[in-house]
This record gives C-alpha cells, structure tokens and sequence, in this order.
C-alpha cells in the first residue's frame, strides 16, 4: 500500500490528531473493517491524505459525515454523508464506486471484533464525534402507517414521483418515459428518445394493439405509453396512478395532442380499479393491460392479489404486459439508500418467482425478454443528462436532492452492469377457457 509520508498541516483545535493528519487515523480504521485493503485514498478536512495514490479519492469534508457513519455503519451511513455533502468523491462517481466495489469483491471483509471497535471508539474520541447522531437528511423518506395499505403506498410514490414535474422533464427526454428504454445494438448513435419509442412500440405490438381496443396502463407515470398508444394506435386508454403530478401532465399533455376523446387518467390505487372507476364501463374486460415498473412498488405479500386483479380486469383472452425490475440474492428490496431516497417499501424478487405468481393468478406466460443490459445504457443516458444540467437540477431540487440523484443513478447503472439487478418484458395472456 502506498501512503503520502509528508506531514500535513493539521486545522488547530483538533486534540490529539495524529501528527501527520485525520486521514492517518481513517484510513487503518477502514482498512482493518476491509482485510487489510483501503479501496480509496481519503483526503480529510485538516488536508492529510492516506491511501494509494491510484484508488478513487474520497473527502471528508467535516465530522458530521463521520458521525453518520458511526450512527448508521454501512450503505445508510455513508449515504448520508455523501447526500449531506460531507463525503465527496473526486471524478467520476460511476467508475469510482465499480472500483471500490471490484476491491471489495475481490479481498472481502472481515467481521469487527472487540479490538477493531475499541480503535473506533478511540479514533471517536479523538475527533470529537461523541455525541447524539446527526438527524436524517430532510430528503430521506419518512414513512408511516401499515406496510402496504392504501395510504402508505400514495405516500411512499408521492415521495419520489411527486418531486416536481420541472425536474422529470430536465431529466427525461420529450416522451416523460422513466422506465428502461431499448435499444438497438446496430444504432449507436440513437438518442434516449429514439430508444424509448421503440419501447413503447415494442409493448404495443406485444400487445397487438389496434385501433379501438381498451388498455388499462396501471402506474402510467407521465403517460408516455397512454400518450403513444392513443396516438400511434387509436387505442381507448384507462390510465391509474398514484401521483397528482403524474395525473396532471398526463390530462394537460392529452388536452394538447387531442388526444383527450382516448384517454382517461385517474388518481387511483390499484386495488380500486373496478366497475364505476371509470366514464367508461369495464364490462367484460380491457383487451389488454400493461403495467411498466410499477410492480417493483406493490410489495410482497401484496403481489398474489395484485396479479389476481390484473388476469380478472382481462377479458377472456386478452393480453398482459408487464415490465419489472428483479433481484437475486439476499436483499429483496433495493438496499438501503434506494428504500429511504428513492423507493420506499418496494419488493423486488428473482424472474422465476414473478412467473410463478402470474401463472398461479390464471394467466398464461406467452414470453419473456430480458433487458438488463438496456437499462445500463438508460441509466447512463439519464446520467449524463443530469451531469450536463447539474447546476439546472440544483436550483430546482436543491443541491442534496441533486447529490440523491447522482448516487442514484450512478449505483443503480452498475447494479445492472453486474447483474445485482434484472429488468424483464413479461407477456402474458388469459386463457379464453378456464383449465
């Protein structure tokens, strides 16, 4: 391991600092939680600096960060820190976390034992960390009331979805699609857009929309499919979401296109899409129903009755899409800093399962398609917008919302890139006859 071995200049008031910087007493602290490895050079507030010269470089900018990491150790801890702006990663956040990831991967972790936290306790003691924890970022998701229940889950979309629509619309592209676009590999010089359309042309064709048809979009978000479907394909469009401003954008940008006479937005909770939800009766069932990432939201134990309703609002032998991310291994969910930031209370399951709940709801699982891949490069794509237009997304979210949203983006390309994270199109139908 190489280390800097010129001494630094330490701030005053720092008792008991180690004569050559803060860093110096980080930088074992985390190597030893890290079998011996530090993945990054830390730079502290007083300018030392500990750790290979080539490794990403991490600040740490006041003892606030520390402080949350004491509080909550692990992905929450130093989420906050980076979301507060106590902990800055120099250059780009992307490759610097595969990297700290790849070491991790390689060398492991090892389990603290009751020497590694008494040298926490000293390093706390040292810098003056004592103390009651930090309270959570305000952009941290607080949720109440029961997990799942009607209310609890408008909240937890509001959280997110309801952010502003002057900031979804710096981010996505003219179709409002926030969901994996696909792209062609012999395109590219294709645009986000161009990538999203063929999404939403891929669904409607799966679906064998025409003219006249009725599709239920549940969790329509901005309404790129109820839009693109209305006008590409002269469809009838029940559209459901939890989201006021989701609900808004979509009936303006209908009345703009009139394209009003097609489509029917509502605020309204899955569980409620009945006979009467809508102007227009169901009767004997949409012909087809489609729901784009919007079941990583409905929850485990919610899941069975969610794919129930979704096979009894088809008419005999329509067809169902369904667009989902999975996950495989221990953490159903989507970590820490995604639950509390970005999707509170969502469930995420590996592709098996789903299909297994779809086939026990009656339907009959015609195809699947996989797009992991694809959402690498949408997630990019987002990515780089927002990297252009950072100081447009500052002044309009604030700045911890914009550093949520770099994290964000830049964690969730790399779940993709190596395979922590799925993202499946599922088509199915109900059978004309019950079996």
């Amino acid at each position: 391991m190489t280390t800097t071995e010129q001494p630094t200049t330490v701030t005053p008031g720092t008792p008991g600092t180690a004569a050559r910087g803060v860093a110096h007493l980080l930088g074992p602290l985390l190597a030893a939680f890290l079998n011996g490895v530090a993945p990054v050079r830390l730079r502290a507030w007083d300018g030392s600096e500990y750790g290979p010269e080539d490794a990403p470089r991490v600040t740490v900018r006041d003892r606030e960060a520390l402080r949350h990491i004491l509080a909550r150790p692990g992905e929450l801890g130093l989420s906050r820190a980076y979301v507060t702006g106590g902990l800055e990663v120099e250059g780009d956040l992307t490759d610097a976390l595969s990297r700290v990831w790849a070491s991790v991967a390689t060398h492991g972790t090892s389990v603290p034992g009751p020497t590694e936290w008494a040298r926490v306790a000293h390093v706390a003691l040292v810098l003056g960390l004592v103390g009651p924890p930090p309270p959570a970022p305000p952009t941290e998701a607080r949720m109440g009331g029961r997990l799942h229940s009607k209310e609890r889950d408008a909240a937890a979309v509001s959280h997110h979805y309801d952010a502003g629509n002057d900031l979804y619309e710096l981010l996505l592209d003219e179709t409002m699609a926030y969901s994996c676009a696909y792209w062609d590999p012999e395109r590219p010089e294709q645009t986000l857009a161009e990538a999203q359309r063929a999404k939403l042309d891929l669904i409607c064709t799966d679906l064998g929309l025409e003219a006249g048809d009725r599709l239920l979009d549940v969790g329509c978000g901005w309404g790129s499919l109820t839009l693109h479907a209305a006008r590409e394909y002269g469809v009838r469009v029940c559209a459901v979401t939890l989201s006021a401003r989701q609900r808004d954008h979509v009936v303006r940008r209908a009345a703009e296109e009139r394209l009003d006479h097609l489509v029917d937005v509502r605020l309204l909770h899955y569980r409620d899409i009945a006979e009467g939800a809508f102007d227009e009766p169901i009767g004997a069932g949409f012909d087809a129903v489609a729901t784009v990432e919007m079941g990583e939201h409905v929850g485990r134990e919610a899941y069975p009755h969610f794919a129930g309703h979704l096979h009894d609002l088809l008419r005999p032998g329509g067809s169902l899409f369904v667009q989902q991310m999975s996950r495989r291994g221990a953490q159903p969910g989507g970590g820490p800093f995604i639950e509390r930031y970005i999707a509170p209370d969502m469930h995420m399951r590996p592709l098996g399962e789903t299909l297994g709940l779809l086939e026990t709801a009656g339907l009959e699982v015609r195809g699947v398609r996989a797009l992991r891949e694809h959402y690498v490069r949408t997630a990019r794509a987002w990515s780089d917008v927002l990297e252009r237009r950072y100081d447009e997304l500052v002044r309009i979210a604030g700045p911890q919302s914009a550093r949520v949203w770099r994290l964000y983006l830049a964690g969730g390309s790399l779940a993709f890139e190596e395979g922590r994270m799925g993202v499946d199109q599922i088509l199915a139908h109900r059978p004309e006859v019950t079996r």
